[in-house]
């Protein structure tokens, strides 16, 4: 049995006709000999009726501290209304298909509300719809605790659940369908020849997707790596192939594996983050400080990134939301710290990066013959980041862009 499971987003079907091109899409797929999984997301974005975050909203305007658990009942109604339409759209067209919620499709959670995590997957709700040529149509972004509780998966759930369903089926391929053609070499609405990316390795994109990228969930791409299940990021409308991410050519032989050549895969930027720093005296006059200063923030709910500790310097980006949260949580333990707001982090990605000399030294030059100022950086295997000012983010992704070609040719 070839199976594939398919993934929607929220702009794929929030009208009568995206839908109607989202049915188009999985009736081609089973033409394919494909059994297909769907799993959907709330429909629409912010502000559309049954978007997730005007659910959220809606809590918070009766109670702008909502309880988790309630709210968590809430956030999944998104997913089971848009999969409701789509069941019953594809009803229309002869394919029989059955709506199963996060508990009845089997996917068990650890019980966290709001930002749960998949312990395991009892798939046989699903193999039972399959093996009777039943479409299942699967609510994405939740599951059920081994208590009984519904949980979220936090952002970007309905990918998760997509990934966790593939490993669990041993499925052939997880498409993930979205706005977007694939996974671009930068954002398009700043680089104007970003070019689209016919593969990338499951490390890369999950280090675009970590550093702002929105195309994929990278928590959807680790799960997926486990089992070495092929991911394509495809567009709904376009009809293109879209980016495939694995490690491993698609129907190809198990000894054939890509040869990356390219040094960087793409630019990505997160903006919207505020800099903290605490310098020398403060430092040096209080025992712990370090473990203070995280172990305080970590309490108060405040996510730290971006983090250079040194014998006589503290410095680490948060949230620009959460600037002034962290202030007030620095200055109860005496410390004055200097937030830096308005800020961005700027990324260069390429798994073929390692052991190459030189890739920082382009990324300097290439900042610093358009003067932007680096206020901070640090790398890993396989990225380079630099924090700036946010208005100079813009010009910083596209000349990083140019300085290692990655436009279209």
């Amino acid at each position: 049995m070839k199976i594939a499971v398919q993934k929607f987003g929220g702009t794929s079907l929030h009208s009568v006709e995206m839908r109607a091109r989202v049915c188009e899409i999985i009736r081609g797929t089973m033409e394919e000999g494909f059994k297909i999984v769907i799993v959907v997301s709330a429909m629409g974005r912010e502000k559309d009726p049954y978007a997730t975050d005007t659910l959220i909203r809606m809590a918070q305007e009766v109670n702008s501290h909502p309880s988790p658990r309630e709210l968590d009942l809430l956030m999944s109604c998104g997913e089971l209304i848009s999969g409701t339409l789509l069941a019953c759209q594809l009803s229309g067209m002869g394919i029989e298909t059955r709506l199963l919620n996060g508990q009845q499709a089997g996917i068990v959670t650890d019980g966290e509300h709001g930002n749960s995590h998949i312990v395991y997957v009892n798939p046989g709700s699903i193999m039972h719809c399959l093996e009777n040529n039943v479409t299942p149509v699967v609510a994405g972004f939740q599951g059920i605790s081994e208590g009984g509780e519904i949980t979220t998966l936090g952002r970007g759930g309905s990918d998760t659940t997509a990934s966790a369903l593939g490993v669990a089926l041993n499925a052939d391929v997880i498409d993930i369908f979205t706005d977007v053609d694939g996974v671009m070499t930068a954002d398009p609405r700043i680089v104007s020849n970003a070019r689209l990316l016919d593969s990338v390795t499951y490390n890369e994109v999950c280090q675009l997707a970590r550093e702002g990228a929105k195309v994929i969930h990278p928590r959807a791409v680790e799960i997926a790596m486990q089992a070495n299940i092929p991911l394509r990021v495809r567009s709904t409308t376009s009809g293109s192939i879209g980016t495939l991410v694995t490690n491993q050519v698609l129907g190809a032989s198990k000894n054939m594996r890509f040869i990356h050549d390219r040094l960087i895969t793409g630019i990505t930027y997160t903006s919207s983050l505020a800099q903290v720093r605490l310098n020398c005296d403060q430092l040096r006059e209080k025992k712990d400080v370090e473990l203070q200063v995280f172990k305080s923030l970590a309490r108060a709910g405040i996510s730290v990134d971006f983090i250079n500790v040194q014998p006589e310097l503290i410095l680490f980006t948060v949230p620009a939301d959460r600037a002034a949260r962290a202030a007030e949580v620095l200055k109860k333990l005496e410390l004055e710290p200097e937030i830096e707001m308005n800020c961005a982090k700027v990324a260069v990605v390429g798994a073929a990066m390692t052991g190459i000399p030189g890739v920082m030294a382009r990324v300097v030059e290439a900042l610093s013959s358009h003067d932007v100022p680096i206020l901070q950086s640090g790398d890993s295997y396989t990225n380079i980041w630099c924090l700036v000012k946010k208005e100079y983010m813009e010009t910083a992704v596209k000349a990083l862009h140019d300085q290692f070609e990655l436009g279209n040719k």
